[in-house]
């Protein structure tokens, strides 16, 4: 039986581990966490209990997915629960919408702002249901190693006449005039760590996800899709040892053959790609040269504020956007010229809002997140200053007074990203898809060098997001898979 390791066990990790598992290798997962999840951590304080990193439950095929491969549903780990509203968005103080999860009733909604908007809406929807069903069934299960692994003539003639390379600032312009209409349609590119001007209108997917399939909660909390993976892995032989930082690797001949002492066939390194490379791997073994990975555009850092509240919050629901601020200026605050924003665009979560189990009886669980450039100076006066512009903006639009009932509070911010994930420059989300780095021209997922050595996680294919995390880990197994038993990846897909 082959020995496979495995570095990391957030997402990505536990999906490779899972995959190889299922595959007949024995597999060990090393994660320097007490817990598996990775960004998908949990906070408990104070009878609260706090998602540490992502909230939104998007792309929920790709989780069904995953799981049906190993004879289970969703259903069997945890209850998924559809949100309706599936967000709002607020823009002042009196001017909001709620996003329906009835795609009818969101195109009247868009006709009600926008004469004309309506049927528009139906359009794009079309449109990204082709883009998905090609960007999730054709193109994200890919090695991504080559141009050559997408030269097929029908995907082609699909990309060509879905003209994917255009801006998708260009192309949702081309439908809307409204500035509240083309923020709502352009937000769902901040998960994928670009702005609209630099990702291709391919990623208009995730408009599909967004409004067609809908938003979702798994109840409990989004680490019980971590908790769900952690326990397919045990149930199917995987050792997880937590508590163990690795800070190198043994190689015999030009192969990795122990990690930490413990002997293996194969390693997969689910665990920052670039902290990997120069600080784990080093001796002219790593893929890319530090000037490579500066000059690599990165998504978002975030500055995040995990607070328990003495009773209700008016006003909110469990997803609120606060576009009441230019977009365009905190983009390029983010990506042009990074700082600290002026005028910062934030996002609120508040879980307690669809389950009782995440606060105290009658209180409440807030999730404030404000984008920022990754690679800042942080310190605890900037995240205080922070604090009370982003309270006194939430206190106002709400109109509801807050900051007085607050009863525990925890912030967490670049430093944090670094010293608990390794992040490089502290982004949050990874590396951003922009047109130059999508599919092929991201980095590769194996290693020049060592042949038993694969990469997997947000720095890789296909890119940020817990989904694509999900679908990088088992890519990266099959890999490996094809490296001990010389056949065709797709044959462990």
């Amino acid at each position: 039986m082959k020995r496979s390791t495995v570095l990391g066990a957030g997402i990505s990790g536990l999906a490779a581990a899972a995959t190889l598992a299922k595959h007949g290798t024995a597999v060990q997962v090393l994660d320097s966490q007490d817990s598996a999840g990775g960004r998908c951590r949990t906070l408990e304080a104070n009878g609260f209990k706090f998602d540490m990193g992502p909230s939104w439950y998007w792309m929920p095929d790709v989780m069904e997915k995953f799981f049906r491969k190993f004879d289970h549903s969703v259903s069997d780990f945890y209850n998924l629960k559809q949100l309706d509203p599936g967000f709002r968005v607020f823009f002042s103080t009196s001017d909001y919408f709620d996003i329906p999860a009835k795609v009818e009733e969101q195109k009247d909604l868009f006709e009600s702002i926008e004469p004309g908007a309506g049927k528009k809406l139906d359009k794009i929807l079309r449109d990204s249901k082709i883009k998905y069903d090609v960007g999730v069934n054709d193109l994200v299960y890919k090695r991504s190693d080559s141009i050559f692994e997408f030269f097929s003539v029908p995907l082609l003639i699909k990309m060509l006449r879905l003209g994917v390379w255009e801006s998708f600032h260009s192309y949702i312009r081309s439908y809307f005039k409204d500035p509240r209409l083309l923020a709502l349609m352009e937000f769902p590119i901040l998960f994928l760590g670009g702005t609209a001007k630099s990702t291709p209108s391919l990623y208009s997917l995730m408009n599909h996800s967004c409004f067609a399939q809908g938003t979702y909660y798994p109840m409990g909390g989004f680490n019980k899709l971590a908790t769900a993976m952690y326990d397919l892995c045990v149930d199917r032989g995987v050792q997880f040892r937590f508590g163990h930082s690795v800070d190198n690797v043994e190689l015999n001949e030009g192969l990795i053959d122990a990690v930490k002492g413990f002997e293996t066939d194969g390693l997969i390194s689910s665990i920052d790609y670039h902290h990997f490379d120069k600080n784990i791997l080093k001796n002219g073994n790593e893929n890319y040269s530090e000037k490579y990975w500066d000059e690599r555009v990165l998504s978002p850092s975030a500055l995040i504020f995990y607070l328990g509240v003495k009773g209700k919050v008016n006003n909110l629901i469990h997803h609120n956007l606060f576009f009441d601020e230019a977009f365009d200026q905190h983009a390029e605050q983010i990506y042009s010229e990074p700082k600290w924003p002026d005028k910062p665009l934030f996002y609120v979560c508040c879980p307690s809002k669809t389950d009782v189990s995440v606060a105290p009886e009658s209180d409440e669980n807030l999730f404030l997140l404000m984008p920022l450039a990754p690679g800042l100076d942080d310190n605890e006066e900037l995240r205080d200053q922070y604090y009370v512009k982003i309270m006194e903006r939430l206190e106002s639009i709400t109109g509801d007074q807050i900051k007085h009932r607050v009863t525990y509070k925890k912030s967490y911010c670049i430093k944090d990203f670094k010293e608990d994930y390794n992040s490089y420059k502290g982004n949050a989300y990874g590396l951003a898809n922009t047109l130059k780095q999508t599919a092929f021209m991201r980095p590769k997922m194996r290693n020049k060098k060592i042949k038993n050595l694969f990469y997997c996680g947000q720095l890789t294919v296909p890119g940020p997001g817990v989904p694509p995390a999900i679908i990088s880990g088992q890519v990266a197994a099959a890999q490996l898979m094809s490296y001990f038993n010389n056949k065709s990846y797709e044959t462990y897909l």
